[in-house]
C-alpha cells in the first residue's frame, strides 16, 4: 500500500485471553476469558499470575540459564531507559516497547545482567521504565538520528566505565540501532490520533 491511501478494518466477535506460554509453546486460557478492548494487557488475571510465576520481570526465574542482554533504549531526548532480555530475541524486545532507538551495553547471565541494570539505574539515574504518554509525546519532537545517537553513545560510554561492572558480563562495543524507518515515523501525519477500545 503507498502511504497517505486509506484503510478501512472492522473488528468481530470478541477479545480473548491469549493463555500461557509453556516449554516453548503457548497453551489456551481455560477460561476462555474476554477481555475488555482497552485493556493493556493480553491476558486474563488468572493466565497473567501464572505467567509472573515464572517471570523473569517479577524476578521470580531467577534460575534461567539462558544468556541475556542489557540494553539501553532511547525514545526522546532525555527518555533512555535500561533493559534485559534473553538475548535469542535480538531486538524483538526493544520493538514490542517502541524504542526509537537502542544500543547494547553487554551479555552474560540472568543475574549479571540484572545487577548492571540496577548499577546503571543507581549510579547513573537511568530509568528502567517510561509511560506510554511520554514515550508516544516524545515521538513528535525527535532530533535527528545523529543526535540521537550521540545521546546513546555519551551514555553507553558512561555506563561503561562505571565502577561494579559484573564480572561475568561481557561487555558490548557501541553500536547504534535505530527503529524510525520500521516504524514509520517521517510518514506520521501531525494529526495521528491514538485508537482507543476495539469493539465489534
Amino acid at each position: 500500500m503507498p502511504a497517505g491511501k486509506w484503510l478501512a478494518f472492522s473488528v468481530v466477535g470478541e477479545r480473548r485471553c491469549l493463555g500461557v506460554r509453556r516449554g516453548g509453546r503457548w497453551i489456551v486460557c481455560p477460561y476462555e476469558a474476554v477481555i475488555s478492548g482497552a485493556a493493556a494487557r493480553d491476558q486474563c488475571e488468572a493466565c497473567a499470575r501464572l505467567d509472573r510465576s515464572r517471570s523473569v520481570a517479577a524476578d521470580t526465574m531467577a534460575d534461567d540459564p539462558r544468556p541475556y542482554g542489557v540494553y539501553l533504549a532511547y525514545f526522546g531526548p532525555g527518555l533512555v531507559k535500561v533493559g534485559i532480555t534473553a538475548a535469542e530475541r535480538g531486538a524483538a524486545r526493544l520493538v514490542e516497547q517502541g524504542a526509537v532507538a537502542y544500543a547494547w551495553l553487554g551479555r552474560g547471565p540472568l543475574m549479571a545482567a540484572r545487577r548492571a541494570e540496577a548499577v546503571l539505574g543507581s549510579a547513573l539515574a537511568v530509568p528502567d521504565r517510561f509511560a506510554k504518554e511520554a514515550k508516544r509525546a516524545a515521538r513528535g519532537v525527535l532530533p535527528a538520528v545523529a543526535e540521537r545517537r550521540a545521546e546513546l553513545a555519551e551514555l553507553h560510554a558512561r555506563a561503561r566505565g562505571l565502577p561494579g561492572w559484573p564480572e561475568t558480563l561481557e561487555p558490548v562495543d557501541f553500536t547504534f540501532g535505530d527503529h524510525s524507518e520500521l516504524f514509520g515515523l517521517a510518514r506520521i501525519p501531525a494529526d495521528a490520533a491514538e485508537l482507543g477500545a476495539m469493539a465489534a
